[in-house]
């Protein structure tokens, strides 16, 4: 792990990269218009890039990528905030332990109220989130948590798939997340550069940078093949960021076969209770759509991922660049899918339009809403998923699948107008699946999702 973290390596090498000529701008963009990935050696050159035509291209292979890869489909998730107790000492974060707003730990029962709503909103995925104390929420919770959850089924809402977004943790400990189902493991490195991580986490667990930067080994270790990184844009460079966060992708691959299985992407927002308010590193508009379409041009077959603290512009403005997962109408806050209660919110939210109206907004973008889990259920995970992401297979299951959740959601919760809409887009979108029996297939299976059966999937 040594290389990634080199402070002075990653400095070197976004110096030397400000003065490669036209002749390595153009190599590195053909090779990234044949969708083969990038080395951070690569990114480093297209993150100092300053010409207009040079970044037109960027963003002309990361639509393309997205088209290619990907097709139409976005990914539907909520995230669920279950506690925020936290012994950490991180100044941009309302969670932090200094901060004198009340705490509070969904019950069991409570946890159950909120997965009724969301499901009966639609949602199939949750992304879990919980503050650090292994007082008030330990790990034993966690497991309670999620064993409730996918016990549940409201109506013919169900959650099917479990990500989990919690802290730093040791081996043993994630052999149990593993062992509870859960998906995806995300954590945020929130900033690559230490110094900068010293600063901004003053006490706790948290503030041990080797530990933190570790975990990704660690749960590998334990059997946890997909992982979601990302970093908070704007406590740093964010050209320092994303190019330690490629080293990191290679530092996983080179020792474990398979990297990042989704990147996140947040911007620094303003959070109640945080201890610090300016951010002299701060993300423009226009540079973060440069960093999220070079990450979509370093990682193609990498998922990428907006939450709603982006506004409805920007998360249009992204899907452009690459990204591939959004949430939607998500609550911030501890318990606040019941109570909606702002004041608590961890960060602010920007898109506060409903599920629906989102699905509405993305169809009529021509993109296919998808609340897929198929390849989770299926075993496509880790290195199995990336060698068919790689060989062009994965977009087989990928449509088939979005085109049914979608099908699934219009029939349980769409208006009659909604149901309209979403059947004229899935009838073009079936002339799109190559395989002539794979689409009679899905044909058959629509009609049966139609006429009451659930969770059909590729």
């Amino acid at each position: 792990m040594e290389q990634f973290l080199d402070n002075i390596y990653i400095n070197n090498l976004l110096e030397q990269a400000a003065a490669a000529p036209d002749g390595d701008i153009d190599r590195v963009l053909g090779k990234a218009s044949r969708f083969e990935g990038l080395t951070h050696r690569e990114v480093a050159v297209l993150l100092a890039m300053e010409s207009d035509e040079h970044w037109a291209r960027v963003f002309n292979i990361a639509l393309e990528i997205k088209k290619r890869i990907y097709g139409d489909r976005i990914v539907m998730f909520a995230p669920l905030y279950i506690s925020d107790y936290c012994v950490n000492a991180c100044a941009y974060c309302g969670f932090n332990c200094g901060s004198k707003a009340p705490r509070r730990k969904l019950t069991l029962d409570e946890v159950r109220s909120e997965v009724e709503i969301l499901e009966r909103m639609g949602h199939k995925r949750l992304a879990l989130e919980a503050g650090e104390d292994p007082e008030h929420c330990p790990l034993s919770y966690i497991l309670d948590v999620i064993k409730t959850i996918y016990a549940m089924k409201t109506d013919n809402g169900a959650i099917r798939r479990v990500n989990v977004n919690i802290a730093a943790a040791g081996v043993d400990e994630y052999r149990l997340l593993k062992e509870a189902g859960i998906g995806t493991y995300i954590l945020f490195q929130e900033t690559y550069h230490r110094p900068s991580y010293e600063k901004y986490h003053t006490s706790g667990p948290k503030s041990d940078y080797l530990w933190h930067s570790g975990a990704f080994d660690r749960a590998m270790e334990a059997g946890i093949d997909d992982v979601g990184g990302g970093v908070l844009f704007g406590l740093y460079d964010a050209r320092y960021e994303a190019l330690a966060l490629m080293l990191h992708n290679e530092h996983l691959e080179k020792r474990f076969g398979v990297g990042f299985h989704t990147i996140s992407l947040p911007r620094i927002r303003k959070a109640e209770g945080a201890t610090q308010t300016k951010w002299p590193y701060a993300v423009s508009d226009k540079a973060f759509l440069r960093l999220a379409a070079v990450l979509r041009l370093a990682v193609p077959y990498t998922g990428m991922i907006i939450s709603t603290r982006e506004t409805p512009e920007m998360r249009k403005s992204l899907i452009n660049c690459g990204i591939s997962q959004l949430s939607g109408g998500s609550a911030v806050e501890v318990g606040g899918y019941a109570l909606r209660e702002q004041n608590a919110a961890q960060f602010r939210v920007l898109d506060e339009r409903t599920p629906q109206d989102i699905l509405l907004w993305l169809m009529d973008e021509g993109l296919i809403p998808s609340f897929c889990t198929a390849c989770y259920r299926n075993g496509r995970t880790g290195d199995r998923f990336m060698s068919l992401a790689k060989a062009g297979e994965i977009k087989n299951v990928c449509l088939p699948n979005a085109l049914m959740t979608l099908c699934e959601y219009a029939e349980d919760y769409g208006s009659e107008a909604f149901k309209e809409k979403s059947a004229l887009l899935i009838d073009a979108k079936l002339g799109d699946i190559a395989d002539e029996n794979i689409r009679e297939n899905i044909k058959n299976n629509i009609k049966r999702i139609r006429a009451g059966e659930r969770d059909l999937f590729l």
